[in-house]
């Protein structure tokens, strides 16, 4: 900040108020307290949120959904709520119906990484047999990118997202709270997530990515695209990462994704700071190009939310052109995506808030999990790692459940 400080010459000047430091076990407790269907919950890398009840619902309709949610929220207020909060997520089609909600109360803690307890042992892996279905099979996904790859090479268009999933059936109930604790100790300074995604149905996953987040009139993106598989053996593990950062491919698939989320945002910015090259982001499983995108916003009314659906898509879930793109995934995919490259998230009465792209995730319904992973195929894109890339990127997921692909 550029504004000067003039210090009082007074001899007894009183000691500066110092807020105590967040107590041990804050955030974790709000993970140990979450429980399916009531509650929703949402630990990212400045907040730990644990929802429950719902006071009120977003309505589904053909309004601007920006609208309905600040409606929603002012109704909240004006009932006696003085911090009202809508929470949720919306599907990767802005047609399909949302699950965003204002809840009856909220729990918040610091964030999940700067809570030590974070990394003591959590459940263990319940013991039990998976069955799996891989929809599309890798064979046939492979068959899906290369066909892409000749689209493109032919001009079509620039870049398409392509994913599959993969479906697990539990020989016991699921145990979703042990399976959020475990997704969040993988990759505590990410963001975890647990919502209801529709009757009986839960979201629950670990995303790496922010898709926007603002605080007053500041906005954060960060944009996530060009990715490799972590390896266990350090020097390889290193390698790779080094290898991303100078892979033309790679960069080349971040750079059309940097350049449409400043398109996207610049409209609303009187100053918005995009860093020339990438850096590197890792999970648990994956390693990433990463640009954190920051701007300070024209019209302070600007809510996050409005500024998530100015992004979504991106490019990094969908790809370029936005509606060549999807009419691809709609004839390459054999399933619907629902929640997943959507976004989760939440915004207060002052239009506040933090979205992130719903990816690492799975869609839990009785005994069944239905996992997602997605790869950016260009076309410099080879269909053997592009399909190598989606099954490292259900590491995720089937490591905190105990189960292979």
């Amino acid at each position: 900040m550029s504004a000067s400080l003039r210090v009082p010459t007074a001899p007894h000047r009183a000691a500066p108020h110092l807020s105590p430091p967040p107590s041990p076990g804050a955030a974790t407790a709000l993970l140990d307290a979450y429980r399916p269907g009531t509650d929703r919950f949402l630990a990212s890398s400045r907040r730990t949120l644990l929802a429950s009840g719902t006071a009120a619902e977003v309505p589904q309709d053909a309004r601007p959904l920006a609208l309905r949610v600040n409606e929603a929220l002012d109704a909240r207020r004006r009932a006696g709520d003085p911090a009202p909060m809508v929470l949720g997520a919306l599907p990767f089609n802005p047609d399909a119906p949302h699950s965003l909600a204002v809840p009856q109360s909220v729990r918040r803690a610091p964030a999940l990484c700067e809570d030590p307890l974070i990394a003591l042992p959590g459940p263990s892996t319940e013991p039990g047999t998976w069955q799996t279905r891989e929809v599309p099979e890798a064979g046939a996904y492979s068959a899906a990118v290369a066909a892409a790859v000749r689209r493109m090479r032919a001009g079509e268009f620039d870049k398409v997202v392509l994913a599959r999933t993969l479906e697990l059936t539990s020989s016991h109930d699921l145990d979703l709270p042990a399976m959020l604790r475990r997704l969040a100790q993988h990759d505590p300074k990410g963001y975890t997530f647990a919502v209801p995604s529709g009757p009986g149905r839960t979201l629950v996953g670990a995303s790496p990515e922010l898709l926007v987040a603002r605080a007053g009139n500041v906005l954060t993106a960060n944009p996530l695209a060009g990715s490799a598989p972590r390896s266990h053996d350090l020097a390889e593990d290193v390698r790779r990462a080094a290898a991303l950062l100078e892979s033309p491919k790679d960069l080349h698939e971040h750079a059309v994704v940097v350049a449409a989320v400043r398109e996207a945002l610049a409209p609303f910015c009187v100053r918005l700071d995009v860093p020339e090259r990438p850096t590197l982001v890792r999970t648990a499983a994956m390693w990433h190009l990463s640009t954190t995108v920051t701007g300070t916003l024209t019209d302070p009314g600007t809510t996050s939310l409005a500024l998530a659906s100015a992004l979504h898509p991106t490019p990094a879930v969908c790809g370029t052109p936005t509606e060549k793109a999807r009419a691809v995934i709609a004839e390459s995919e054999p399933f619907d995506r629902g929640a997943y490259t959507g976004m989760v998230g939440w915004q207060d009465a002052d239009g506040d808030g933090e979205w992130v792209v719903t990816i690492r995730c799975a869609e839990a319904e009785g005994r069944s999990l239905r996992l997602f992973a997605g790869a950016g195929v260009v076309a410099a894109s080879s269909p053997e790692a592009e399909t190598a890339e989606t099954g490292a990127k259900f590491r995720t997921f089937l490591d905190a459940v105990g189960a292979a692909l």
